[in-house]
C-alpha cells in the first residue's frame, strides 16, 4: 500500500455502516407500505419477529445477511433493493411506456404508478383502470392509510370496511380510511378510470 492510502479508520467505517442501517430500514418501511403490509402481516411471511422488523425500520438494528434474505424473498424483491441508496433529483418525468403497471383479477383491474417507485415517499399517485362490471376487493392496508379517489370516467361504487357504499360519477371524489378490506366497482358496461392518491401514517409502530 502506498503511504497516500489507508484503509478506513473506525470512525469512518462506523458512519459508513450507521448509513446502511438507516437507509436500509427506510427502504424496508417504504416497500412494506407500498405493499400494504402491516409489521405483524410480513413478520408472519418473513419469519422475522416484529420486533426486529420495527427495530430494523427506524434504523435501530442492523440485519444480517440471513434475515434480510428472508425478509427480500417475503416481499418479492432482491436483496439489494433494501439496501439500494436513494437518488435524490429535482424534477423525475414518468413517460407512460415506462410506467409501473399492475394488474389483478386476470388484467380486470389495472394500477398505473404516476411517480418513480425509486425513493422514500408518504404520498403515491396512481391511474386505476376497471374493466367493465368488474368488482376488486383490496386488502387493508396498514394503520392509518388514507386513499384520495376521483373518477374520471365511468360510475364507480366504493364499500370501505362496514360503511354503507357510495356512488360515484365522473368528477365525484371520495377519500376514506383505507386500513379496512374496500371494494372498487365499475357499475357500467365501459371501462371505468380513477385516479388515487394514497397517503401513509408518519408513524412506525414497534
Amino acid at each position: 500500500m502506498a503511504p497516500d492510502q489507508a484503509l478506513l479508520s473506525d470512525g469512518e467505517a462506523i458512519d459508513a455502516a450507521e448509513e446502511i442501517t438507516v437507509q436500509t430500514g427506510q427502504n424496508l418501511r417504504r416497500i412494506r407500505t407500498r405493499r400494504g403490509y402491516s409489521l405483524d402481516r410480513l413478520a408472519k411471511i418473513a419469519g422475522v419477529s416484529r420486533a426486529m422488523l420495527g427495530q430494523i425500520e427506524t434504523g435501530k438494528s442492523s440485519p444480517t445477511l440471513s434475515i434480510l434474505s428472508k425478509i427480500a424473498l417475503a416481499l418479492g424483491i432482491p436483496c439489494a433493493a433494501l439496501i439500494a441508496e436513494r437518488s435524490e433529483t429535482a424534477i423525475v418525468t414518468v413517460p407512460r411506456a415506462r410506467s409501473k403497471i399492475l394488474a389483478s383479477s386476470e388484467g380486470r383491474f389495472r394500477t398505473r404508478a404516476l411517480f418513480p417507485f425509486e425513493g422514500e415517499r408518504k404520498v403515491e399517485f396512481y391511474e386505476l383502470r376497471i374493466a367493465p362490471h368488474h368488482t376488486e376487493n383490496a386488502d387493508a392496508h396498514q394503520h392509518g392509510t388514507v386513499e384520495n379517489l376521483v373518477v374520471a370516467q365511468g360510475t364507480v361504487e366504493i364499500i370501505a370496511g362496514r360503511q354503507a357504499p357510495h356512488i360515484l360519477g365522473e368528477g365525484d371524489a371520495i377519500i376514506f380510511e383505507a386500513d379496512v378490506p374496500h371494494i372498487y366497482r365499475n357499475m357500467t358496461g365501459t371501462e371505468a378510470i380513477l385516479f388515487l392518491v394514497t397517503t401513509y401514517l408518519e408513524e412506525v409502530r414497534v
